[in-house]
């Protein structure tokens, strides 16, 4: 078989392994037949397929001019989709050798005591006295977006990252989105790519959003985030190369490491931080009725908290391991990762349901960030931009990204 055989028998592969998980294939955007023709098939021959399908890829040629990424890439993916289907069939793996697998990335070990040291930082900007968990949440109530108030906000917030997004990138004339708003989800918000340039952006409403989220979020699901990673590769992999296998996203893979990262980083390379604090101040801000005189020490408490994103990948390896059970879980969240407590068992229940995919949040924003800013030009945001765009429009799993 040709690569261009082993990419298509890769794209109806993962296909008929959505028929088992209707969460594995995130966006399709490749020939309607396929999709129409695809039927649940026992996931021994799904497994057999597999095998069959890595074992090609291995034994391809030297790719043609142009072609190693592809092929290094494809053949990531297709060992991903090998061991979904596994998990499926009931092969259940550690955490770390999970992540690795599906992901191509393994998360640094982190004990409590890594934390201790941004957990006292936190005790001196906080007001009041006692628990941490309890003073920060009441220090939020302060921030928290109001619900007849949300739309508005978020809306000005998506609508500022495309603009400053397409001051660097090359949008198709005719990519748009539509927000919509749920219940009932373990996730905040998400991307729905919908092909042809389009994205269906859902915001989760089963808790208050706090004003931090509303950028954060506008830019992760959409500019320069998820619609713009996929609307980049259907333009210039799908339409313009006509390499098939970047049609389809499965959801448990290599893809979504780079997919997630580059979202999360792409948050600061869209609102560098003195720029971020004074559209927050002048709009965001007044949009919500909150007092614009405290962004700045809000965002300095945002800042510390984020050095504890890895608290949540130490509790679920932990936890998904069995090493610690569900109230324990919820336990080392509160105090490690400072959630309340409904916050944290919506946490929790996302790892039951994705599991190490938890990793690509925070560790894939740091090696996207590290990897972009390597190779940009010092102080040039022109050059990061170009940097960043060249990656989604090329992407590459974390061990390509070393």
């Amino acid at each position: 078989m040709t690569l261009n055989e082993i990419a298509a028998a890769y794209v109806k592969l993962v296909l008929a392994v959505g028929q088992h998980d209707a969460g594995y294939v995130d966006a399709y955007y490749g020939p309607p037949a396929w999709q129409e023709e695809s039927r649940q098939l026992p996931l021994v021959d799904l497994l057999a397929s597999a095998d069959q399908l890595l074992q090609l890829a291995r034994n391809l040629p030297p790719p043609a001019a142009g072609e190693t990424l592809r092929q290094q890439f494809l053949l990531l993916q297709l060992a991903s989709v090998r061991t979904y289907i596994a998990h499926l069939s009931g092969s259940k793996l550690s955490f770390d050798a999970e992540s690795l697998a599906l992901y191509d990335a393994q998360s640094p070990v982190k004990t409590p005591a890594d934390f201790e040291l941004i957990l006292a930082e936190l005790d001196q900007l906080l007001p009041g006295e006692g628990e941490l968990n309890p003073r920060l949440s009441a220090y939020n109530r302060d921030f928290e977006i109001p619900r007849d108030r949300l739309d508005a906000v978020f809306t000005a917030a998506i609508n500022e990252s495309r603009e400053r997004t397409r001051k660097y990138i090359n949008l198709p004339a005719e990519e748009d989105f539509r927000i919509e708003y749920v219940k009932d989800q373990v996730w905040s918000a998400y991307n729905w790519y919908k092909g042809n340039s389009y994205s269906l952006i859902q915001v989760n409403t089963d808790f208050p959003m706090f004003i931090s989220r509303a950028i954060d979020l506008a830019s992760h699901e959409g500019y320069p985030g998820h619609h713009v990673f996929n609307l980049l590769m259907e333009k210039h992999l799908v339409n313009e190369n006509g390499w098939l296998e970047y049609s389809i996203y499965p959801l448990y893979s290599p893809m979504s490491f780079l997919a997630e990262g580059s979202a999360n980083y792409g948050i600061e390379v869209a609102f560098p931080h003195a720029e971020r604090m004074a559209f927050e101040k002048a709009q965001l801000f007044p949009l919500a009725g909150i007092d614009p005189a405290r962004v700045e020490h809000y965002y300095e408490v945002q800042a510390v908290l984020q050095q504890l994103s890895y608290a949540g990948n130490m509790v679920a390896r932990l936890y998904l391991d069995g090493e610690i059970d569900t109230e324990a879980a919820v336990a080392m969240l509160m105090k490690y990762a400072l959630s309340d407590e409904a916050r944290s068992r919506q946490r929790l229940r996302f790892m039951e349901k994705h599991r190490s995919y938890v990793i690509n949040y925070n560790l894939g924003q740091d090696m996207t960030k590290a990897y972009v800013e390597k190779l940009a030009e010092p102080g040039s945001e022109q050059s990061r931009w170009q940097v960043f765009t060249d990656l989604l429009s090329a992407p590459k799993t974390a061990s390509m990204m070393v």
